[in-house]
């Protein structure tokens, strides 16, 4: 079942309690970390995270694009994230990472910007319980859905059915109306969109129209059709 995790990036942050409230039916509510260090902007921390994790009954599916994510990411599993992912190229032990994510209770994600492969981090796969696939270069909301993407995702789809895995796939980027069905086609399940949820009239009915077609999309998917 396809899943849409609201990207509070796009939100008001002087109102993400009501932000949060706003996308109910939700399945993950995503929290954009970034530290201006590996990437060149700045937005929140653990405060925050736990702050928001009080205000909603909407699990958080929290995004470290930060350095030292081996040092810094326990902290959000215990600021009530449900998911936390961290990005291989900063990471520097991405098994006993994702490991320790797990032992504390959270879900282990791990990201991959566009330029960075899936091949060499195949036998790491087993170890995750989601694969990001960034689709827009990360760092800042609103950019423009990079459909270069779309055969690294098809390609890590096939590793996961390969191992037969339970394995989810996300994409984070451009994700709109315009572009989640050539992402569900493709393979992806899980589906971050900021601007086309929170710049819409009705954020909860947007989440719901997304869903829709992101479903559409899978039950006729040559990927789906072959579990």
């Amino acid at each position: 079942m396809a899943q849409i995790n609201p990207s509070i990036l796009s939100a008001d942050f002087a109102r993400l309690a009501q932000e949060a409230q706003a996308v109910r039916g939700a399945d993950w509510l995503h929290v954009d970390v970034m530290d201006n260090h590996f990437v060149p902007n700045l937005t929140l921390g653990v405060p925050v995270v736990e702050s928001l994790a009080r205000a909603t009954d909407t699990p958080l599916d929290c995004h470290l694009m930060i350095e030292q994510p081996d040092r810094w990411a326990p902290q959000y599993v215990e600021a009530g994230a449900g998911s936390v992912t961290f990005h291989v190229e900063a990471a520097a032990a991405p098994v006993r990472l994702a490991r320790e994510i797990r032992a504390k209770g959270a879900r282990a994600s791990m990201a991959l910007r566009p330029a960075t492969p899936i091949e060499p981090y195949e036998d790491l796969l087993p170890e995750l319980d989601m694969l990001l696939i960034m689709t827009v270069e990360p760092g800042f909301g609103g950019q423009a859905f990079l459909d270069i993407m779309l055969p690294k995702i098809r390609r890590t789809r096939e590793l996961i059915s390969k191992h037969g895995l339970e394995l989810w796939l996300q994409v984070d980027g451009g994700v709109s109306a315009a572009t989640i069905e050539r992402c569900a086609e493709a393979g992806a399940d899980v589906f971050v969109a900021g601007s086309a949820v929170y710049g819409a009239a009705d954020p909860a009915e947007a989440v719901r129209a997304l869903r829709a077609q992101a479903e559409a999309a899978t039950a006729t998917a040559a990927w789906a059709c072959a579990h």
